[in-house]
């Protein structure tokens, strides 16, 4: 539940799915009574639904193109937007993508138009606001996606980088993002996640976070016994988005960093030797 949204969703395997619809509906229709009960009114132009499958398995099944809510007959979309990130019905994360892409080129496209007056610092400022703000909004989602997924938000950073040195379309990017001290995006979803997972070992992250790890423990006393790995749910492993999976794929990130960066003793020191790791790692 948010502010003034509810969401609902359900999961089912196949066979399970026509009574998993029965289900959800019913749900749908005590809400509704209770809001007519309130009087509350249910907004079906603003309700929308997502089922998340493989398109092979949808057209297989021949699954139902709507859901019914009330007497309104809500059909299925392709994406939805939920806090601010687009789903894709199949997860790929391509079409948020491509929306934070033709966003970030709008702001692009208007600190471009008065570049000639801004002094490089004041660029470098702009930028990061509306730029590399957008690009690292929810990128811990992105975690897992092919280098075909992610490319288009690179190209967006490289863009941005060009116009804060004044430097041509065909100059190199990595001397320059180098010299404006930036990761590249792929490093700064791994960054985003790497951090997440400290909090969640220091017992600063909310329960629905934590929920979703179990920190190693051996079974007998070893010198490993003092080190903070995280338990990998090896089950998900042999699924494509289980793999993407934020419970597998942040473990077996964070299990590779190296043990003086997962033991830094405070927040602030951690993600500056992470930083320091990446700076080390990518560019020299």
């Amino acid at each position: 539940m948010f502010a003034d949204d509810t969401q609902l969703q359900n999961s089912a395997t196949p066979s399970e799915y026509a009574q998993m619809t029965t289900s959800l509906q019913s749900c749908i229709a005590d809400v509704e009574l209770w809001m007519s009960t309130n009087k509350l009114r249910l907004n079906c132009d603003k309700t929308e639904a997502i089922r998340f499958t493989k398109s092979s398995l949808s057209s297989s099944l021949s699954l139902p193109p709507s859901i019914t809510l009330g007497s309104s007959t809500i059909e299925f979309s392709d994406s939805v937007r939920d806090l601010g990130i687009f789903l894709d019905s199949d997860l790929s994360m391509k079409h948020h993508v491509m929306k934070v892409c033709q966003s970030a080129y709008i702001e692009l496209k208007r600190i471009g138009s008065i570049r000639p007056y801004l002094t490089e610092d004041a660029t470098k400022t702009l930028v990061s606001s509306y730029i590399l703000s957008r690009l690292d909004y929810g990128n811990s989602v992105l975690i897992g996606c092919p280098q075909s997924v992610i490319h288009p938000l690179q190209r967006v950073q490289n863009s941005a980088a060009r116009l804060v040195c004044k430097a041509p379309r065909s100059q190199s990017c990595s001397p320059l993002l180098k010299k404006l001290h930036w990761l590249p995006v792929e490093l700064r979803i791994q960054y985003k996640c790497y951090c997440i997972c400290y909090k969640i070992i220091s017992g600063s992250a909310p329960s629905y976070l934590s929920d979703l790890f179990t920190l190693y423990t051996p079974s007998r006393s070893l010198r490993s016994s003092v080190d903070t790995r995280i338990f990998r749910l090896s089950s998900f492993s042999r699924k494509q988005h289980g793999q993407r999976a934020f419970s597998h794929s942040a473990a077996v990130a964070w299990n590779s960093l190296p043990y003086s960066i997962r033991h830094c003793q405070t927040f602030c020191s951690f993600k500056s030797n992470l930083k320091t790791h990446f700076f080390t790692q990518y560019f020299d």
